[in-house]
């Protein structure tokens, strides 16, 4: 992880091999062929940031390495099944609890929609938790964009008309969080 605890393009691709693995319950979690696993990690990721060297140069195979996943079956084969550690759930954790970095791209697009893919796998408190930092850095961004619409509101051109669709939707992300804690709240 960085200094401030968010994860790395890295971390971040083996949150979603990981939470995919996991699958509907950390318990239990599911099993999968590596090269399925692949694929489906591949195909996350692509479509929420496109194509992109930089996050797909994680190897699936590093978790068995590294103890997060174990095969199970015949292993002398080169796609072997996969299973999630206890090592794996416990690092699952420790990555859907990371940070956000202020700012908006793609890796903070990807980290945000894998809390929610597997949301589901963390305790409504943590889920919680979870939603009120990804308000925390919506707001700032919020902020962020209207000092910089304030800022250029007597320029020429068209760049407080794009300012203001940014601003419209992050007011529109923001009312969502806001609903969606509402009913985790009611949950707990």
């Amino acid at each position: 992880m960085y200094s401030d605890n968010t994860l790395t393009p890295r971390e971040t691709i083996r949150l979603c091999a990981l939470g995919t693995l996991a699958g509907d319950s950390k318990t239990m979690g599911q099993t999968m062929v590596y090269d399925d696993l692949a694929r489906a990690v591949r195909h996350f990721v692509s479509r929420i940031t496109g194509p992109s060297l930089e996050l797909m140069g994680e190897s699936i195979e590093l978790l068995r390495f590294e103890g997060l996943t174990n095969t199970i079956g015949n292993t002398n084969t080169s796609n072997p099944t996969l299973v999630i550690t206890q090592a794996g759930i416990k690092a699952l954790n420790t990555l859907l609890l990371a940070n956000i970095r202020p700012g908006n791209n793609g890796l903070n697009e990807l980290v945000v929609a894998l809390k929610f893919r597997f949301f589901h796998l963390l305790s409504v408190v943590d889920q919680t938790d979870q939603i009120n930092l990804i308000t925390e850095v919506c707001d700032i961004e919020l902020a962020r964009l209207q000092d910089l619409h304030n800022y250029h509101k007597s320029d020429p051109g068209f760049i407080t008309d794009w300012l203001k669709h940014d601003i419209n939707r992050l007011k529109t992300r923001l009312k969502w969080l806001h609903n969606f804690n509402s009913k985790l709240e009611t949950k707990s």
